[in-house]
C-alpha cells in the first residue's frame, strides 16, 4: 500500500463563518440580494459602510462577509474600483469542490469517487448522444498522447484533458465543473502514485478505448457503462488499500 496515498495536506482553509453569527447573517442577506436580482452578475455593490448601514451591522462583520464571498467567488475586489458581483460562473463557485478533493483522505477519497463515477458516467453518456466532430477529435488525440508513453506525468496530463473534454461535451457546465474539482491534478496524482503500482496502466488503456468507442459510436449506454466501469475500477482499488 502507498502510505502516502491517504495523506493531505497540513493546511487547511480557514473555517467558515458559523451558521447565526453576524457574519454569516451578511452573507446570507447579501446571497439573498443577488438570487433576488437585487446585485446582477457584474454589478458594483454599495461601498462597505453603506452596505453595512442598509444591513444593520457593523462594518468589520460587512468586511469579513464580504472577504468569505469573495473567497467563495461571488464577489471580486477590483483595486481602486470597488467590489463587485462576479459573472457567477460555475466553475469558479464551485472551485471548493477541489479544495474538498485535495484535503481528503481515508474513506473521504472513496465517497469523492462513488461520486465522481455517478456524474461521470451521466456526463459521459450525455456526451455520447451530444459530442461534436471536434471533441471527438480532441478526445481521440488524448487517447493516443497517452498509448504513445510510459511516463506517469504524461499519461495523468492526457487522462486529465481526456475527461475534461468529454464532460466539456456533455453540455452541462455546472456538472463539468464539478466533476473538474473532483478531478483535480493533485487528487488524481495522489490515486496514481499508488495505482500505477498494480500494473494498472494497460488496464486504463483498455478502458479509455472503451469510452471512446462508445462516443464514436454515439451510444450513450455504452459510454455510461464504460465510464463506470473505468471510475469503479480506481474505486475498488482505493477502497481495498485504505481497509484495515
Amino acid at each position: 500500500m502507498d502510505e502516502s496515498l491517504p495523506e493531505a495536506a497540513t493546511t487547511a482553509p480557514a473555517p467558515a463563518p458559523q451558521k447565526g453569527t453576524v457574519t454569516q447573517r451578511a452573507i446570507d442577506r447579501i446571497k439573498a440580494m443577488i438570487g433576488e436580482g437585487r446585485l446582477e452578475p457584474g454589478a458594483r455593490l454599495p461601498t462597505e459602510r453603506d452596505l453595512a448601514a442598509q444591513l444593520g451591522i457593523s462594518r468589520s462583520s460587512m468586511r469579513e462577509a464580504i472577504r468569505a464571498l469573495t473567497v467563495l467567488g461571488v464577489l471580486e475586489a477590483r483595486h481602486g474600483s470597488g467590489i463587485y458581483v462576479t459573472q457567477l460562473e460555475a466553475g469558479d463557485l464551485l472551485e471548493t469542490f477541489g479544495v474538498v478533493a485535495d484535503l481528503s483522505r481515508g474513506p473521504r477519497l472513496v465517497e469523492l469517487l462513488e461520486v465522481r463515477r455517478i456524474l461521470e458516467s451521466t456526463a459521459t453518456a450525455l456526451a455520447a448522444a451530444r459530442i461534436t466532430a471536434d471533441q471527438l477529435a480532441e478526445v481521440e488525440k488524448h487517447l493516443t498522447a497517452m498509448n504513445a508513453t510510459d511516463d506517469p506525468e504524461e499519461i495523468l496530463s492526457h487522462d486529465l484533458a481526456f475527461h475534461r473534454v468529454i464532460a466539456g461535451a456533455a453540455g452541462n457546465e455546472t456538472m463539468a465543473a464539478i466533476l473538474d474539482g473532483l478531478s483535480s491534478r493533485t487528487f488524481r496524482a495522489r490515486v496514481w502514485r499508488g495505482y500505477q503500482e498494480e500494473g494498472a496502466f494497460e488496464r486504463t488503456r483498455r478502458e479509455h478505448a472503451a469510452i471512446h468507442r462508445a462516443l464514436v459510436a454515439h451510444d450513450p449506454e455504452a459510454a455510461r457503462a464504460a465510464a463506470a466501469a473505468h471510475v469503479g475500477e480506481v474505486e475498488e482499488w482505493l477502497r481495498s488499500q485504505i481497509q484495515p
